[in-house]
């Protein structure tokens, strides 16, 4: 079995696109996945499977959302591997005037146009800050993520994919209990 994360974009939000963790478990569960838990509402789960391609689990859990709440829930799934590796390849930790907490990352379905990537260089976004790394953006936003434009819609519109953020935190709490999950199995 393979521990992965997968990170829901736009769930329980504004009272949108409800679902509640408990049901997310079990829907999963059902699919046969093992060892399923979540973190916080906005739709964080960690699980094992046999191993398969990230893409193959993505469809079977945007699949069976669809299925049981009739809506598209845009999902991103990616193995304790590659979550350990963006954590320790952060740009943004090797600079220790930056606060962690001003630190996100935004995970997006595929690589983005390069071309449509590099005309984001033609705005000014205040004292925030972006860097690409594959299919990540890691933000740095020292006045707040709600005061950045640099957000998901944002992305989504400027380079035709689908993204969504978590904080630094977030992100760290996610490695720490597929990390548990690994240990215990």
């Amino acid at each position: 079995m393979v521990t992965y994360v997968s990170i829901l974009r736009g769930i329980n939000v504004g009272g949108h696109r409800l679902i509640k963790m408990v049901d997310l478990k079990i829907l999963l569960s059902n699919l046969g996945f093992s060892n399923v838990q979540t973190y916080i509402q906005s739709g964080n789960i960690i699980f094992q499977f046999t191993e398969t391609s990230e893409k193959v689990l993505e469809d079977i859990i945007c699949s069976a959302i669809k299925k049981q709440y009739n809506f598209d829930v845009p999902t991103m799934v990616k193995g304790i591997a590659e979550m350990k590796n963006l954590h320790a390849n952060n740009p943004f930790l090797k600079d220790e005037t930056k606060d962690i907490s001003y630190m996100h990352i935004t995970y997006l379905e595929r690589i983005p146009d390069h071309e449509k990537f590099d005309s984001l260089a033609n705005s000014n976004y205040k004292d925030d800050e972006y860097i690409l790394v594959g299919k990540n953006i890691y933000i740095y936003c020292p006045n707040g993520y709600g005061n950045t434009k640099l957000h998901n819609s944002f992305f989504e519109s400027k380079l035709n994919v689908n993204a969504t953020t978590r904080n630094w935190k977030t992100t760290r709490e996610l490695i720490a209990m597929a990390e548990k999950i690994e240990i215990s199995c």
